[in-house]
């Protein structure tokens, strides 16, 4: 097995390629090692002193480091858990795995699938290519709250990702929203 890594916009986070699918459908986050017992391949590297997230894509392993450890040291440990796990012959993840918007009801509910639409459309293919994902928290009075997932959350550029690129693709296609907001 040969696990190709890519850098991401964010230095802490490192992105991983098995060469292999990683999850079916959806994607998954750990942000931390207590929220990773439905993930075999999650717990596994969280295993790795140094390891402070993990966030699962399709065909991806998103690796997040602690601020005093260092990619040089941690980086053979996390590729070494990874093709551990494939050889394994566990599940990635145990249980179905989630698209991750939130469910919005009530009048605002056509505008919210169309800022569905836009998201799944237009910037999750985008950022998952930087080992990170966006979801929808949440829409009240023009203001789009989304959840910043991977190499996305805590990654220096997401301030003016969200400014400048997802609230001007939103406010350009969907004259209601005036705003777009992060999440934690």
């Amino acid at each position: 097995m040969f696990i190709q890594t890519e850098t991401t916009p964010n230095p802490a986070t490192l992105k991983f390629l098995p060469g292999e699918p990683v999850l079916a459908s959806g994607t998954a986050d750990f942000p931390a090692a207590e929220a990773a017992a439905t993930s075999p391949l999650a717990r596994r590297i969280f295993s790795v002193p140094g390891v402070t997230g993990v966030f699962l894509g399709s065909d991806f392993v998103t690796v997040t480091k602690a601020d005093d450890a260092v990619w040089d040291h941690l980086k053979p440990s996390v590729l070494g858990a990874i093709m551990e796990h494939y050889q394994s012959g566990a599940p990635v993840i145990e249980g179905a795995s989630t698209s991750g918007h939130n469910d919005q009801d009530g009048p605002d509910a056509e505008i919210v699938n169309q800022i569905k639409e836009l998201l799944d459309t237009r910037v999750r293919p985008a950022v998952a290519q930087d080992g990170g994902d966006i979801t929808f928290h949440g829409f009240d009075r023009g203001v789009v709250y989304l959840h910043m997932q991977g190499a996305c959350a805590g990654c220096p550029s997401s301030t003016l990702t969200l400014k400048m690129g997802i609230e001007n693709l939103l406010r350009h296609y969907i004259p209601e929203v005036t705003e777009v907001r992060p999440v934690a």
